[in-house]
């Protein structure tokens, strides 16, 4: 069976979990859908924050809606879904300015600034974990790939990120610096 959305959607729901999800244009009827409410309905809940760091000055708009008893509703495929959800970045990086419109369902019955938490959690560990081992430990493009060595590798990754956050590392780029021609510092992190 196909992993899809919908039945990833329907597993977590028949486990008893909740889900946030994205919704881009590869599900073009969902994103019109969201596009299409957001514009025609006042949003429930609304929460504002602005966040300054480094070079970036960064608006966050999130906003949240019921899911609406329309006729042309969200196909019931999409189990469990009680939220729509928008969030709109706009901000300047550098010297140049962004603006960004992301779309969201979930079966949390939350408000805007539940999800603002929700979704910036995520996003945390998208930027703290699979960014630094997707282009810093260059993990997507390893020639690895016989037997359990992917997974063994994974271990491994992840374990060095844990040790070198542990000793006080906030970048791991710095990290693999400080310590690939220091071994004795490298082996002090297992004591």
């Amino acid at each position: 069976m196909p992993c899809t959305p919908k039945k990833t959607v329907e597993q977590i729901i028949e486990s008893g979990n909740d889900f946030v999800m994205a919704v881009k244009g590869n599900q073009p009827k969902l994103f019109t859908y969201l596009q299409t409410q957001f514009q025609q309905h006042e949003a429930q809940s609304v929460d504002d924050q602005t966040e300054q760091t480094r070079n970036r000055m960064t608006q966050r708009t999130i906003s949240v809606l019921s899911v609406l008893d329309t006729v042309d509703g969200i196909d019931a495929v999409w189990v469990g879904v009680q939220r729509l959800v928008r969030v709109e970045r706009t901000g300047i990086r550098g010297v140049e300015a962004t603006h960004e419109t992301m779309f969201y369902i979930s079966s949390v019955a939350g408000n805007a600034t539940d999800f603002s938490r929700l979704i910036r959690d995520h996003w945390h560990i998208e930027n703290r974990l699979h960014w630094v081992k997707d282009v810093v430990l260059k993990e997507d493009s390893t020639p690895v790939c016989a037997g359990h060595a992917p997974e063994n590798m994974a271990i491994l990754r992840t374990i060095a990120l844990n040790l070198f956050r542990l000793h006080g590392f906030a970048s791991i780029t710095k990290a693999l610096r400080a310590v690939a021609h220091d071994i004795p510092r490298l082996f002090s992190f297992f004591q």
